[in-house]
């Protein structure tokens, strides 16, 4: 699943739903403490826009921001830059489909300091079979 995947802007408004479409394909984000929880147990997130597999479930912690948190990033993820909101923060988008997933931080618990802060919107759990 490593191929770059391109779709027109109508090719993924009519795949997602319109608020799912505003967080990864407009780099929106969803309400603190709006998104319901994931399923506790093993098991990975993919991106709901592609399925391509970012965080493994054992690096998700509770960091009480208010949006889902990983240690590290269990697959292909770019940062870019993002200086909107007046403030300095690091983005961090689906390598694969190039959707908006949220933020990384340097203040995650050991052995990365990082925090991801990632919109639920933006991922599907996989529990493990």
């Amino acid at each position: 699943m490593s191929e770059k995947i391109t779709k027109t802007d109508a090719e993924w408004r009519a795949a997602l739903d319109p608020e799912t479409y505003r967080i990864t394909r407009e780099a929106g984000t969803e309400r603190p403490f709006s998104h319901p929880g994931f399923p506790k147990g093993p098991g990975h997130y993919d991106c709901v826009c592609c399925g391509a597999r970012l965080f493994d479930g054992d690096t998700k912690f509770e960091s009480h921001c208010g949006w889902p948190s990983f240690s590290q990033a269990g697959g292909k993820i770019d940062e870019l830059r993002d200086s909107s909101h007046g403030m300095i923060r690091t983005e961090v988008r689906c390598h694969r489909c190039d959707a908006h997933l949220g933020h990384v931080f340097p203040d995650g618990p050991p052995p990365t300091g990082l925090r991801y802060c990632i919109n639920g919107l933006a991922l599907t759990f996989v529990p493990e079979s």
